[in-house]
């Protein structure tokens, strides 16, 4: 080998280096500015931005490199560097599995939600009596389902309907399901409830027109309660996150992420259930997911397969809605199911998931 040759690799070993270092020097004010851009919710991503640095390189560029080489190796640069931006707002997240690894498995009552077994939520959408209920509670419980969900305060679309029996509604469900040894999954709007409904509850559930209601999140954080999670009808699978973030940012890492249709164009169902966000909230986070078919869908015919589909995705269970007589419901008749129904419901999802 030539001492020109060898003078000349080591020429460029030394750029090289150069390169590295300046290229992470890059690195790390573009970092600083995705924390910048985060705390003040500006998008991660500008394309008048990156135009312009393109079009000043390629204005500057006196060869041997094309321009469009130019903006080929710039490119790739600033797309790594938004990458590193994306992976550091992931990292800062305490649901993230990249802060914990290992999967949350949190106890209720005996029931283990997220070790790998299903658990599933089922009763009525709305608490209407002790009878109502306690028919609800024996059918699931025969079933071997031992959380027992029902709505005492209902946030509802119009201030005309039904809106729930409210304390005395949690009171039936905490009765039921002491005489049942049952789980109490009860829906809390209002923070200020939070303290009175611990007393009744094993599960706070926040829905989804409150998932962005901080207030609610923080208070919910504070308790020691699990707390069942609703994706919001128009929320991003990273604005759901955040509201996770929320709860366990004030203590509380006991949280059952649900997913529970999304709201889009499409009128055939309800909501659109977002299957595809169960692996993905599996792989981000280390939290339990499960699937509501009922809000999902709003279809009774479409109840079972939505389910099935969400074991064959690796949901940690389903939750579903189920009426003495849903004709005469006081709320939702037209999505929830009755006692035969539901028995078979179950009987074809537990023969699915032995397959």
């Amino acid at each position: 080998m030539s001492n020109d040759l060898e003078q000349l690799r080591q020429q460029l070993d030394s750029i090289n280096g150069q390169l590295l270092e300046l290229i992470s020097q890059r690195a790390e004010i573009a970092q600083e500015i995705g924390e910048v851009k985060n705390k003040q919710s500006i998008n991660r991503f500008d394309p008048v931005r990156e135009r312009k640095m393109l079009d000043e390189l390629k204005s500057k560029n006196e060869g041997p490199f094309e321009d469009s080489t130019i903006e080929h190796i710039f490119k790739e640069i600033f797309k790594a560097s938004l990458e590193l931006q994306e992976d550091d707002h992931r990292k800062a997240l305490l649901v993230s599995r990249k802060k914990k690894p290992e999967n949350t498995v949190i106890n209720i009552r005996g029931e283990q939600v997220g070790d790998g077994n299903l658990h599933h939520v089922m009763g009525p959408c709305s608490v209407e009596s002790y009878d109502q209920v306690m028919d609800v509670a024996k059918a699931v419980k025969r079933k071997g389902i031992n959380l027992l969900r029902g709505g005492a305060f209902k946030p509802r679309t119009s201030p005309y309907d039904f809106q729930g029996l409210g304390i005395e509604g949690l009171q039936i469900l905490k009765k039921v399901a002491d005489e049942m040894d049952m789980a109490v999954v009860s829906e809390i709007v209002n923070p200020a409830d939070i303290e009175k409904a611990v007393d009744y509850l094993d599960v706070i559930q926040i829905g989804a027109r409150n998932m962005q209601n901080f207030e609610l999140l923080k208070k919910a954080g504070e308790v020691s309660k699990p707390v069942l999670l609703k994706r919001g009808m128009s929320a991003t699978i990273s604005e759901f996150l955040n509201a996770a973030e929320y709860i366990i940012s004030k203590g509380n890492g006991n949280i059952i992420l649900c997913e529970r249709g999304i709201r889009t164009y499409e009128k055939a169902t309800r909501n659109t259930l977002d299957i595809s966000a169960v692996p993905i909230l599996k792989q981000e986070t280390h939290l339990p997911v499960m699937v509501d078919v009922t809000h999902s869908t709003g279809r009774r015919d479409l109840l079972l397969p939505t389910a099935k589909a969400a074991l064959a995705i690796g949901a940690d269970g389903v939750m579903a809605e189920v009426h003495p007589d849903p004709a005469v419901a006081l709320s939702d008749s037209a999505q929830q199911i009755d006692i035969p129904t539901f028995e078979q419901f179950i009987d074809e999802l537990q023969a699915y998931a032995k397959r």
